[in-house]
């Protein structure tokens, strides 16, 4: 009997471990809710503006897409690297100099999972020195890469008051099965329109070399949400009319 119980324990402490993890597993990956500080994905408003906004940044695509955003007369916010400041100093200033905002994408783009809080610190801290040397002047909120968060990161960005960032509207989520090409172009600008709301805070990827479909979808988005009445902000914008 004594062996029974102990198994019969044993097996309780591995299924509550599991459920633990799992439970932990979807926080970590919410787009909505992390454990300090909050997060916004959306704003709560009956405005109909929008907030674009790039992840990866700089690298050699920027200027194509500063001259769609130029040519559309929109400003969007550029979620940058560290380790790419470094490496496009110059594409990372043209985005300042073109009046768009920047937020902080960590240095390494590594998931912030099982990281202490001193990797945190020097993760957001190197790249907003980055971001700063750029002469950008205005605040640096935070999005974490791939979404991904627990405790360090939040604890570490609460405590500093540095906002963190994510999206209700990232159409390449669902368009990994598509190819490259028209087809794919054609599934971001609908799924887009289709998902975009007031407030919302759309996630494009138009910076990489092989996202050639978000660089051709990124004008016909503007356009066609344009054309529903909606007005483009930037990140820090849409947070002023938070209630």
């Amino acid at each position: 009997m004594k062996t029974k119980k102990i198994i019969l324990t044993a097996v309780c402490i591995l299924l509550i471990l599991i459920i633990v993890a799992g439970v932990l597993f979807k926080i970590s990956k919410s787009r909505t809710f992390q454990f300090w500080g909050g997060l916004t994905n959306r704003v709560n408003t009956s405005e109909k503006v929008v907030a674009l906004t790039f992840d990866d940044a700089p690298n050699p695509q920027v200027n194509e897409v500063l001259s769609v955003l130029k040519e559309k007369n929109v400003k969007a916010t550029f979620y940058e690297i560290g380790e790419n400041i470094e490496k496009y100093p110059q594409e990372a200033k043209a985005i300042v100099e073109a009046g768009n905002e920047v937020g902080n994408h960590s240095y390494s783009h590594q998931r912030f999972l099982l990281k202490s809080v001193a990797f945190a610190e020097k993760e957001v801290q190197e790249t907003n020195e980055l971001i700063r040397s750029t002469g950008y002047l205005g605040e640096i909120t935070f999005r974490p890469p791939n979404g991904k968060k627990l405790f360090s990161l939040p604890w570490y960005l609460h405590k500093n008051n540095i906002k963190t960032i994510t999206w209700d509207v990232e159409p390449d989520t669902f368009a990994k099965n598509l190819k490259e090409g028209d087809e794919k172009t054609e599934f971001l600008v609908k799924n887009t329109l289709e998902n975009t709301k007031p407030g919302s805070i759309i996630l494009l990827h138009p910076l990489c070399a092989s996202c050639a479909s978000d660089r051709e979808a990124l004008g016909r988005i503007i356009d066609e949400l344009q054309a529903k009445g909606y007005k483009f902000v930037t990140v820090s914008e849409l947070l002023a009319l938070k209630q």
